[in-house]
């Protein structure tokens, strides 16, 4: 390390699952993720909505949830693996899904179309996570089981005439992503490597001069779920070490968001007035919430 030691910022619970809506049950999902271990939830995709609300997916158990203070209201339950969740202008939601590629669901009914299933009539690896554009292209990542061993991950822009781009092909697991705040550039966590990339976003979809931005510190998980303040720092979710790294926009680490309850910080999200940050714990089945401090 050539900075300093970054400053600790304590995470405090905001909300947790309710007992009545945790399924502690051994499932395919837990199987191929959890070594076979049951497990009873396991939250991710954090994201607001237009009214604050805040919403989560629960990935072995095919859930949505929609968390108003501390009530949470199941609003949609399917035979998928929903993960990243972004809330589209519209009020809609945009979900990637392992199993079922990118779908979309009403908020008020529960009911989930297909977006894009293939491309070409060949099957996504695994989707992870999204980020919306304000050109109304969808940015998404293609993970599946890639890693050290299979840095074949990819980086999919769905356009909103239906064109895609192929723009990275080979990440070590690809996972969460953000752009900046002009949106010019990419960020995408790249778990097995420990690394997030960062590259120009073109029109032509051509990317140059792919850089790694940030590392994590080694170990047992690497960095998952982004987020981007409106001052352009980075925000890093990384499970294996139980926090959230806060780095600014040169690529100096600024702070590290500590859990409160369990390791697995899997993503984040800034709360709609920018002042705090709220990560979704998955061990526990908890929502942190941390007050970031002004630049």
């Amino acid at each position: 390390m050539f900075f300093d030691p970054p400053r600790e910022i304590p995470a405090r619970l905001l909300t947790r699952l309710p007992d009545h809506l945790r399924r502690l049950e051994r499932t395919e999902w837990a199987d191929a993720n959890r070594g076979g271990a049951p497990v009873d939830s396991f939250l991710e995709g954090p994201a607001f909505d237009a009214q604050g609300r805040l919403y989560v997916t629960d990935i072995p158990n095919g859930r949505i949830f929609r968390i108003e203070d501390d009530h949470w209201t199941e609003i949609a339950a399917y035979a998928g693996w929903p993960n990243g969740l972004k809330v589209q202008p519209d009020g809609d939601l945009l979900i990637t899904d392992y199993r079922h590629g990118l779908i979309r669901i009403a908020p008020e009914t529960g009911a989930a179309a297909a977006v894009l299933q293939t491309v070409n009539s060949e099957s996504f690896k695994g989707l992870n996570d999204l980020t919306l554009h304000d050109d109304e292209s969808v940015i998404f990542t293609d993970q599946g089981q890639t890693g050290l061993q299979d840095p074949s991950g990819r980086v999919w822009r769905l356009h909103k005439d239906g064109r895609i781009d192929r723009l990275l092909s080979n990440g070590p697991s690809p996972n969460g992503l953000v752009l900046n705040t002009e949106q010019t550039h990419l960020y995408v966590a790249m778990t097995r490597s420990c690394e997030v990339w960062r590259f120009a976003l073109r029109p032509d979809a051509i990317v140059a001069k792919a850089q790694c931005f940030a590392r994590v510190p080694p170990g047992l998980v690497g960095p998952d779920g982004l987020a981007m303040d409106a001052h352009d720092r980075l925000f890093i979710a990384n499970p294996g070490h139980g926090c959230v790294w806060v780095i600014d926009p040169h690529g100096k680490p600024l702070y590290r968001v500590q859990s409160s309850h369990g390791r697995m910080t899997t993503n984040c999200a800034l709360t709609p007035d920018g002042r705090n940050l709220v990560i979704t714990e998955s061990e526990t089945g908890s929502i942190l919430i941390a007050e970031i401090p002004p630049p």
